[in-house]
């Protein structure tokens, strides 16, 4: 037997950039919401300043995951407010859209439902382990953001189809990834109870 003394486990601390950058997101949505409020969907400056606090917001949501795996500086403040402060602001950005008109309903409850729905998946299966963010969930959340930013920005009136073609792509790899989960999460609590 040696006597080397063992590392303490690595404790990180709470007050580290990752977890910054998550609670700058959660101040953002409401800075967003009251910019698109203010706009009416009809002034294109205000219009645009929303976009960008989107857009900003948007791009937090990037860098803090990334960083908290560069550097390994999860937390459980960062697993638990990282998925909230990304559910409130997309679901604050696609409840606004549908509010002032430019996008249906349908749309937004299709897609929150999805979002909500697989959150909840992943409590009702966390005791038998972690289904982790697939490729298809990330081109989700990048389409999504593209067209939700294309939504807010007061394009020349021929382009706003564009728009319209990336939420429709976007709501077809919502779906389809949404599905992939619930496959997952009946595949892993069937294996953790054989």
């Amino acid at each position: 037997m040696t006597n080397e003394p063992v590392p303490a486990p690595r404790v990180v601390s709470l007050y580290n950039a990752a977890n910054a950058l998550t609670v700058v997101r959660i101040v953002l949505v409401p800075v967003f919401l009251v910019l698109v409020v203010v706009s009416e969907m009809n002034d294109p400056d205000w219009r645009i300043a929303a976009c960008l606090a989107f857009c900003i917001a948007s791009a937090t949501d990037f860098a803090d995951g990334w960083i908290a795996r560069k550097w390994h500086l999860v937390t459980s403040f960062g697993k638990v407010a990282d998925p909230i402060a990304d559910k409130a602001l997309t679901g604050t950005a696609l409840v606004l859209l549908s509010l002032y008109g430019p996008l249906s309903w349908w749309v937004t409850v299709i897609i929150l439902v999805r979002e909500w729905g697989v959150t909840a998946l992943r409590f009702w299966v966390i005791r038998y382990g972690i289904i982790p963010a697939s490729r298809g969930g990330k081109l989700k959340t990048g389409l999504q953001t593209v067209a939700i930013a294309w939504y807010l920005w007061p394009v020349p009136e021929p382009f706003h189809l564009v728009g319209v073609v990336l939420m429709a792509a976007a709501l077809v790899v919502t779906v389809v990834t949404g599905a992939d989960y619930v496959f997952q999460a009946l595949r892993l609590r069937r294996s953790a109870r054989s």
